[in-house]
């Protein structure tokens, strides 16, 4: 007898759940929609919400990443030019890697966008590798051995 109670039980469970489950195509439809438009808004909201120090502190290092490309062009100029050859090997390795380390610089700045890690955080932490890289651009003419 229980089992017969348990059995009916079940089967009246998940006959309720196989009927609620089963919304018309339509249904299904327009809640997408719902949540694409509500998605759309938080976007909206998100952006809004993008620290206003970001803008001009990214408008500020952007200047700063294109004076280092300018720095870059200069210097492979003067690589160009005849000169020990073993050094010269050595400085265009240096060369590559500073503009390597540069254009990460600028992936990360605009990453911040997508990120909207902690804001202090990231500034000081590219503002360091904003410093190291200056010091590699300031140390690139002497030879280290």
């Amino acid at each position: 007898m229980k089992k017969s109670v348990y059995a009916l039980a079940l089967g009246t469970i998940i006959a309720g759940m196989t009927l609620t489950s089963c919304g018309s195509k339509e249904q299904k439809l327009d809640d997408a929609k719902q949540n694409l438009q509500d998605a759309k808004e938080e976007v909206k909201v998100a952006e809004k919400q993008l620290n206003p120090e970001y803008v001009s502190y990214r408008a500020e290092e952007e200047q700063k990443i294109t004076a280092n490309e300018t720095r870059i062009t200069e210097l492979r100029t003067k690589i160009n030019k005849p000169g020990k050859a073993p050094l010269d090997d050595w400085r265009k390795k240096r060369i590559d890697e500073l503009e390597q380390k540069n254009a990460e610089l600028r992936s990360r700045l605009y990453g911040y966008e997508k990120e909207r890690s902690d804001w202090e955080a990231f500034k000081s932490k590219f503002n360091s590798d904003m410093d190291k890289l200056g010091d590699d651009f300031r140390d690139f003419g002497k030879d280290k051995k």
